[in-house]
């Protein structure tokens, strides 16, 4: 009995000793994991390229990992729990939110300035010819949105024009369908649309209503939670990834970089910079002001919200402020 007490002390004496240590070696794990961030080829995410490059998230003391994605795959993965964090345009985060992959925008990278558009076959010059005939978009997905906003400026009803739903990457290869007449999508994948089709040009751009997509930084509530700090650092390196891409000295090596990872070149590549406002931290401090036009995020993701719901993207309309927190911009 006693030989059996003892054993018993010394082994709930060791493992007080040691739970600390283990608590630690837990702690130190989670720590040494990167924060895992899912972009994909949109400009105002290749951006963040020239972040990568030049080591300005290791200079800002924050450990990173960037992922390559399809759009529409960059948002599976988010939702499978594979990333942190993914950039999404406000409208989609509400429809990945609503199928379980939560998030909040803290930071807002751009506002889409032409770049998304609504392509159209040759004879067809304006939204009107399109009445009664298929335009192929990512059902439930931002050019749905821009599509339908459109339309609605245009006196159109929804059954005016026939949707035919596909993967946004698919649709250089559909559009020359013979029965699909227009495609909506977003560079550069709307330039190999262009391209597939000659003598095809935008009809509808979202320069026509600015505000009305607006791309954001998305990260899982829970990581925001555990690591604030962070994510506190990467957010204070885009103002230098601003300005390294707007100032006219330095702009070629950002275009260098940015074209590179898009797979094209660099005078390919400008016209597609000049269709997205980048906007810096003190810009997305405006943005984040409660308003209810396009002008604040918070006004354009109801229109979205409103959009999503009425088109059955999911069954419950959305809290919107529950996706958005502005605390890490206007920290900086």
């Amino acid at each position: 009995m006693t030989s059996r007490f003892l054993k018993n002390v010394l082994r709930n004496l060791v493992f007080k000793v040691m739970l600390p240590f283990v608590a630690l070696s837990f702690s130190l794990a989670s720590q040494a994991e990167p924060l895992k961030i899912g972009y994909s080829d949109w400009p105002g995410w290749v951006a963040w390229q020239v972040a990568i490059d030049k080591g300005w998230f290791k200079e800002a003391g924050v450990d990173v990992k960037f992922e390559w994605f399809d759009y529409s795959a960059s948002m599976d993965a988010f939702t499978a729990g594979k990333l942190d964090a993914v950039f999404m345009a406000n409208g989609d985060a509400l429809v990945t939110g609503a199928g379980g992959g939560r998030s909040k925008m803290i930071l807002l990278t751009d506002y889409s300035n032409g770049n998304d558009m609504i392509i159209a076959k040759p004879g067809i010059n304006s939204l009107a010819d399109l009445k009664g005939k298929k335009v192929s978009v990512e059902q439930g997905l931002v050019e749905h949105l821009l599509l339908r906003n459109a339309m609605k400026k245009a006196g159109m009803k929804a059954e005016d024009i026939e949707i035919v739903n596909a993967k946004t990457n698919e649709l250089p290869q559909l559009f020359p369908s013979k029965d699909i007449s227009a495609v909506g999508a977003w560079e550069p994948i709307a330039g190999q649309a262009r391209k597939a089709v000659p003598g095809s040009k935008a009809i509808v751009t979202s320069a026509d209503e600015p505000g009305l997509i607006y791309d954001a930084l998305c990260v899982n509530p829970a990581s925001v939670k555990e690591h604030r700090a962070e994510w506190q650092k990467v957010v204070s390196v885009w103002d230098k990834v601003v300005a390294y891409i707007e100032n006219p000295e330095t702009q070629p090596d950002a275009l260098k970089i940015m074209a590179a990872r898009s797979g094209v070149t660099p005078a390919e590549y400008l016209p597609l910079l000049k269709g997205t406002k980048l906007l810096t931290l003190e810009e997305g401090k405006k943005a984040f002001v409660k308003g209810p036009g396009y002008q604040s995020i918070y006004g354009s993701t109801e229109v979205a919200n409103t959009f999503n719901w009425y088109n059955h993207s999911y069954g419950l309309s959305q809290n919107v402020s529950s996706y958005l927190d502005p605390s890490f911009t206007n920290s900086n």
